[in-house]
């Protein structure tokens, strides 16, 4: 029963939000931009694409042309090429580090904010820790430790998104295990564990979709601002920061090596971003309220 009434909520959860969705033309926009950047970067190994690592040194820095669409580096490989297989990279790190950062962060907010007392008191302090240092500059701290590499990027944004699912999630556990269906499930004899996964957790996934949502965006950013700096994935393997970086040499004489790349992160970026603000306000219980008012 329990578990019928789980799953029955976040079908109506998924269905609130698609409906939003398809209301909201940005949010529309930026979803059918998802998809294709997701699409793009499962299908790059078969699309009728130029091996992005391989080097044509007499077709360097040619600029757009029917042959190369979005021209050439200073190595000879396509950038248009490079793009795609930069964005299979760059997504597959914004959308783990965020899945990791939000699975470690989501338990330890519900644990903290459920059982609190001591706790509470010593996820929050160490949460507090992690949170007094500036994302970037915590995540290139880790990498500079760790070195350059897939995973270390990955364990690093994943570390800087922990704390901030951690305490959203503490501050909507603290309220929600204060009410009458969870007092009720404690007098029936369920367990702790059951009432976090049937009762706290179901309550407390809404916050959780949209944090994700505008969270990943930034993980892509910081991805792209640890390549261009040097301590994230190093080349020749293509992500959208390294090959800005490759290209900030030939801004004046070849602007299109960074130009598309930046391009694609700022449009990828809008899109998770218009996506994440549609989620937050179909949501939203007040404007949900004001909705109904609406309707009737």
């Amino acid at each position: 029963m329990e578990e019928r009434g789980t799953l029955k909520k976040k079908r109506g959860t998924v269905r609130i939000i698609f409906r939003f969705l398809i209301q909201n033309p940005l949010a529309l926009l930026g979803t059918v931009v998802i998809l294709i950047s997701i699409f793009a970067s499962l299908l790059v190994p078969f699309l009728p694409i130029p091996n992005p690592l391989a080097q044509n040194l007499p077709n360097r820095l040619k600029p757009p042309s029917a042959d190369h669409i979005l021209g050439t580096d200073n190595f000879g490989r396509d950038v248009l090429a490079r793009v795609i297989w930069g964005g299979r990279i760059s997504l597959l790190v914004g959308i783990i580090s965020v899945v990791i950062g939000s699975l470690i962060g989501v338990t330890m907010g519900i644990v903290a904010g459920y059982f609190a007392k001591l706790v509470d008191s010593i996820i929050m302090r160490i949460t507090d820790i992690v949170l007094s240092f500036p994302a970037l500059l915590l995540a290139l701290a880790i990498c500079a430790a760790l070195g350059s590499s897939l995973g270390n990027v990955i364990i690093a944004i994943s570390i800087v998104t922990v704390p901030r699912f951690c305490r959203l999630v503490r501050g909507s556990t603290l309220s929600v295990k204060e009410a009458d269906f969870v007092e009720a499930a404690r007098a029936l004899g369920q367990g702790s564990g059951k009432i976090i996964v049937f009762h706290i957790l179901p309550n407390v996934l809404s916050p959780i979709l949209v944090l994700a949502t505008l969270w990943i965006p930034a993980a892509i950013i910081t991805e792209a601002s640890l390549s261009f700096l040097g301590l994230g994935i190093m080349p020749p393997t293509p992500t959208w920061g390294n090959i800005i970086s490759e290209g900030k040499s030939y801004l004046e004489n070849a602007p299109w090596i960074s130009l598309f790349s930046g391009f694609v992160i700022v449009l990828v970026v809008m899109a998770f971003n218009f996506v994440g603000d549609a989620v937050r306000d179909a949501l939203d219980p007040r404007l949900k309220g004001e909705r109904e008012v609406g309707r009737g």
